[in-house]
């Protein structure tokens, strides 16, 4: 996944941390981004040859990721998505939209975890397969949920709280250019 502004330029802000919350719709591709880099590692680990006798490290890094999206998914469905629905009346069947996504990306997610708790060996192939569909369905998620609600999100006036509570999730710093 890539940065993605509305003519295909970047987004990341390269202004102070205040100017960055006040940009909630910037600080929710930085999310996406960086939930789209995890999952990408997460699924490139299962390919790894020693990743069998990684097999614990690699549970720990599935079961990491899949709370931080749900984080998210939840922080939006609180926080920003009931300020937008409020604020922006004609976004609500896009949210509704976005919340029925969260929905099923949770029930992946719940699958996952129960594949990982099976038992002690990993079943790879089977999470696999589920990693896969999630990652095409977050692809397609996050590209629409960004064309439709970034421009409202960076326009929300009297934001309570950080994009943290707004968001879900904080994305980590960007590496210096």
């Amino acid at each position: 996944m890539e940065a993605r502004g509305q003519h295909g330029t970047n987004v990341h802000p390269k202004s102070s941390p205040a100017d960055r919350l006040a940009a909630v719709g910037n600080q929710m591709i930085e999310i996406h981004l960086w939930l789209g880099a995890e999952l990408a590692r997460l699924r490139e680990s299962l390919d790894d040859p020693d990743g069998a006798g990684r097999s614990r490290d690699l549970r720990a890094h599935c079961l990491s990721f899949c709370a931080a999206l749900g984080r998210h998914h939840t922080g939006e469905d609180d926080g920003a998505f009931r300020l937008l629905a409020d604020q922006v009346p004609e976004l609500r069947p896009v949210i509704a939209n976005l919340i029925t996504d969260h929905e099923v990306v949770a029930g992946i997610l719940h699958r996952v975890e129960a594949l990982l708790g099976t038992d002690t060996s990993l079943p790879a192939a089977q999470v696999r397969a589920e990693l896969d569909g999630l990652a095409a369905l977050l692809e397609s998620h996050f590209r629409y949920e960004e064309k439709r609600l970034v421009t409202a999100l960076n326009s929300l006036s009297g934001q309570p709280g950080t994009a943290e509570e707004l968001l879900g999730l904080t994305a980590p710093p960007r590496p210096a250019d």
